[in-house]
């Protein structure tokens, strides 16, 4: 049950059984609630900002603005892109002089009874001299909403353009969405008065980083603070990350010296955590007369809200550096404008930038295949590079890493996607037409990228009782990363994966991790996993060589203990050994160390990149503009699948997602900045009834060089080529000659898409 097993997850019988611990299930004798109060307006100057009257609430311990915190402090870049300088554009912990958009933090109420803290709340008396809003990137009215440009390419760009026989154009717009967990933020931070400490529940996703900068905020040694690993309903990039309540809910309990809780309820989620995709693109290819790609451009517009948060432009730059995909591409040019708008702050969201790179240009691909009279998947075909061309480097980098595109064979794997969805009747199935509904058929190929370090640090140990724990800077986020860590140390030590004890997050147990996120925590943790389990595993077979007075080439492991091979009397389990390496055992020579354990750290300076197909068939409504997606298929290259149960799993909770960004969540705002989302009623989540049957092609046929256990990441495959699937179903069923134009397809603009079909002549 060790490496790729199809081992159910360790983690859902507690969580099954209600015995999970989230952050709202944690609390503390005597604490207070915390209250943030947010701003009302988009944009404007803050004249007034009066607590006086919800101090003098009953219940009310304190009330805290901007005036009262030292040194206003900012949040500072987590991701920092070389050649930007952000420091103008972060975010204060609470605004003071200006307020640019709404649900800003203003001030924070702390009290008794969370109840007492919101009523109060509403006794705050705000003044803001209202400014217009500016919320369109792509309008922005000077060059101080620029936050950033950037370009990423190679090649005689202008020279492709010039020489091609054909040039294809399309602007695609992808909407403003975002990551929503079944669980919002929660925090408790529990301080030790006498002795300076703090216990803190809640962060997630990089707990050591989010330690390091709150100490540093607050003044502290780190190792004062202490972040407790919690389970976590769902991540998605947009949980975890350093928000303005990561300082304030702290250093409340620092200043009050009582512990301090605070619970988002899910209002504050739609307008406080990051949002993510909306950008702008205008894209176009340059093509010979034998249809293969001579030249790809991409104007980019990304609108990033009104600041720069932890993670700065490294999601436009994930957009503008991997935009060319999988394909052959001999000249190339992304440019990215970064703009400041009137909206909540952008950040990441599963597969943050891929989604949206991908979507412009699988749709141009799909577009160009009209217009040259190719079939869209022989198009690709001719343009795939070949497993001859890798690894394959581009001149560019981005998360300060080179591009290298370390293995892979995409023309075999398109094939067998097509094959697959051939056999599964797709194609079939999407000539179709009853009445007003239409069918289509749509592709898209995709390269991810995964396993960003630059280390991890693992530790693993053998208690007395022949007990294995693990120790990772890793965290869980619910994507089953006890589960997988111990398959990967029950495969080197020979033990049952649930004879494994996983500690993902806790700083005080592992003080040196980097977090789960870029889809790492297999590729970069599980590596750091095995090299410790594998040096563990030395380490007993060194100590029962000398107990058993056996060469250690005669022994073996497995089944927890080590044997001598031919003799299955002479036998040492585990527990055994853990005994003999106390620190008063005669077995132990001269200086060495006590203990069967063992800490490594796995660096890694390139990340690997995985790669993938999807192929959509909807059915589409002439008359109301409804999208159905009738089946889904993903073939994905994993490299080496630890778990393929839980590789399928985090697939098809990618497409779900995908879907849900596709067809029905949007952020949209009034014509003053006001969120017209704050509620599930206005942000629409795909249910059950939504997500078709998807069917998972899982394939293994290339190992990643760049770590031992040649894995790659498999978090954010499932949502990657979703917006361009569907995107190129939807144009198929209609017969549209060129893009659909913006992202999400709802039933107005699908309706408004119908409408310009009429006229152009296609077939809706």
């Amino acid at each position: 049950m060790g490496i790729g097993a199809r081992l159910p997850r360790l983690e859902d019988p507690r969580l099954l059984r209600g015995r999970g611990r989230f952050g709202d299930d944690i609390s503390a004798p005597g604490q207070l609630w915390a209250r943030i109060v947010r701003s009302p307006s988009a944009h404007g100057h803050v004249r007034a900002l009066d607590v006086t009257q919800a101090i003098k609430a009953p219940g009310i311990a304190a009330a805290v603005t901007a005036d009262d915190l030292p040194g206003r402090p900012v949040i500072p870049v987590r991701l920092a892109v070389a050649g930007t300088d952000l420091s103008a554009f972060l975010q204060p912990v609470l605004a003071s002089d200006t307020v640019r958009y709404v649900g800003e933090p203003l001030a924070v109420l702390v009290g008794d009874d969370p109840y007492a803290c919101e009523d109060a709340a509403e006794l705050v008396e705000i003044d803001i001299a209202g400014r217009p809003a500016v919320l369109d990137a792509r309008n922005a009215p000077d060059e101080r909403h620029t936050a950033a440009e950037l370009t990423r390419g190679y090649g005689d760009v202008d020279g492709a353009f010039a020489r091609a026989r054909h040039v294809v154009r399309i602007e695609l717009a992808v909407g403003r969405h975002s990551g929503v967990p079944l669980e919002p933020r929660c925090l408790l931070a529990v301080p030790g008065p006498d002795r300076g400490t703090l216990d803190i529940f809640g962060m997630t996703k990089v707990p050591v980083w989010n330690r390091d900068l709150l100490a540093d905020m607050l003044g502290v040694d780190e190792t004062l603070i202490r972040a407790h690993a919690i389970d976590a309903g769902g991540g998605f990039g947009v949980r975890g990350e350093f928000y303005p309540e990561d300082f304030l809910i702290p250093w409340l309990a620092m200043k009050t010296g009582r512990p301090v809780k605070w619970a988002e309820d899910r209002a504050e989620h739609l307008v406080a955590v990051n949002h993510s995709r909306q950008q702008y693109h205008r894209v176009a290819a340059a093509f010979d007369t034998g249809g293969r790609i001579l030249g790809l451009t991409d104007d980019i517009v990304q609108d990033n809200g009104a600041y720069c948060r932890t993670h700065g432009v490294a999601v436009p730059e994930l957009t503008a550096a991997m935009l060319p995909g999988p394909y052959r591409v001999p000249a190339y040019r992304g440019r990215v404008r970064v703009v400041l708008t009137n909206k909540t702050p952008c950040g990441t969201y599963r597969a943050p930038g891929r989604f949206e790179g991908t979507a412009a240009r699988e749709h141009l691909l799909d577009v160009a295949a009209t217009q040259l009279g190719v079939d869209p998947v022989e198009l690709r075909e001719r343009n795939l590079l070949s497993r001859a061309e890798m690894p394959h480097q581009r001149p560019v980098s981005t998360l300060g890493t080179e591009l290298i595109l370390d293995t892979g064979d995409y023309p075999a794997l398109l094939a067998a996607a097509v094959k697959e969805a051939d056999r599964l009747g797709y194609r079939a199935q999407a000539a179709g037409r009853t009445g007003s509904w239409r069918r289509g058929f749509g592709l898209a190929m995709f390269v991810e990228k995964s396993g960003l370090g630059p280390q991890e640090t693992a530790d693993v140990s053998v208690s007395r009782s022949g007990a294995v724990h693990v120790y990772s800077g890793g965290t869980s986020v619910g994507q089953g990363i006890e589960t997988v860590l111990a398959q990967i140390t029950a495969d080197a030590l020979g033990v049952d994966p649930r004879a494994v004890r996983v500690v993902a997050g806790d700083t005080a147990a592992q003080p040196f991790g980097s977090g789960s996120w870029a889809s790492r925590s297999t590729v970069v943790g599980g590596s750091a996993v095995h090299q410790a389990a594998t040096a563990v595993r030395r380490r007993a077979i060194e100590l029962a060589a000398r107990i058993l007075e056996a060469s250690e080439e005669d022994l073996d492991l497995t089944d927890g203990a080590v044997c001598v091979r031919g003799d299955p009397g002479a036998r040492l389990t585990l527990a055994d050994l853990a005994r003999a390496a106390a620190p008063a055992s005669r077995y132990l020579r001269g200086g060495e160390p006590a203990g069967l354990s063992a800490r490594r750290r796995f660096e890694v300076s390139h990340m690997t990149y995985p790669y993938g197909a999807h192929a959509a068939v909807v059915e589409v409504d002439t008359g109301t503009g409804h999208v159905r997606v009738l089946r889904y298929l993903v073939a994905y290259e994993v490299g080496r699948a630890i778990n393929p149960m839980l590789v399928e799993g985090q697939l098809r909770g990618g497409v779900a997602q995908g879907i849900g960004g596709t067809l029905l969540e949007e952020f949209r705002y009034d014509e003053q900045g006001q969120p017209q989302a704050i509620t599930f009623v206005e942000y629409r989540l795909p249910t059950a009834a939504e997500i078709p049957p998807v069917d998972v092609l899982l394939s293994q046929d290339a190992p990643s060089p760049g770590n031992p256990l040649g894995v790659m990441g498999a978090g954010e495959g499932g949502i990657n080529a979703v917006g361009a699937a569907v995107a190129n179903a939807v144009r198929d069923a209609l017969g549209l000659p060129g893009s659909v134009g913006e992202l999400p397809l709802t039933p107005a603009r699908v309706t408004a898409l119908c409408a310009l079909c009429a006229r152009q002549g296609g077939h809706a």
